[in-house]
């Protein structure tokens, strides 16, 4: 059973620690998406591990005319999340990359509606508490927004960004209102 007062990973590192090719990969990455270290890249690979893993099962399911509910439960689940599309299969699911998953993060969809200039300005605001989804206080980066959030993320009324007259907005397209 365990104890609650240490909680497990939520990752795996690596197995090649010092591999050449996933040092530059994850480089690029992390350049892309604004990591704080590789940590945060484990874990979203775990995710996209034990989402394809959980497809494979589904198939053996399928092969005995099994699970069919489960199925429809799991591609839901992912069309909530903005992986995949409503009438997804499975083998769509075996074909979601990191960068989808990626591409989900606040810190990244704060980049791309323009609330911030840089990935990193974009953490910044987010861990400085200005950003709001759906009403509520975000302020962890790496939070997964759901489909229905995406037009939902704000500065939220108290911040001095959601002010026109910000000197930071001077590039910047104003989301909240």
């Amino acid at each position: 059973m365990g104890t609650s007062k240490r909680q497990s990973k939520k990752y795996k590192p690596p197995l090649r620690i010092w591999d050449k090719t996933r040092i530059e990969r994850d480089k690029v990455l992390r350049q892309k998406y604004g990591f704080k270290n590789k940590k945060e890249l484990w874990k979203v690979e775990s995710l996209l591990r034990k989402a394809r893993k959980r497809a494979r099962d589904l198939v053996g399911l399928k092969t005995l005319n099994l699970g069919q509910q489960e199925e429809k439960e799991f591609i839901r689940k992912l069309h909530s999340m903005g992986l995949v599309k409503e009438d997804a299969s499975v083998d769509d699911v075996l074909d979601l990359k990191l960068e989808d998953f990626m591409d989900r993060r606040l810190q990244t969809m704060v980049l791309k509606k323009t609330m911030a200039r840089t990935i990193r300005e974009a953490r910044q605001v987010i861990t400085h508490r200005h950003v709001e989804v759906d009403g509520k206080v975000i302020d962890t980066p790496s939070y997964i927004v759901k489909r229905d959030e995406d037009d939902k993320i704000n500065f939220i009324q108290k911040s001095p960004l959601s002010s026109p007259n910000h000197p930071m907005k001077g590039g910047l397209k104003g989301s909240a209102e």
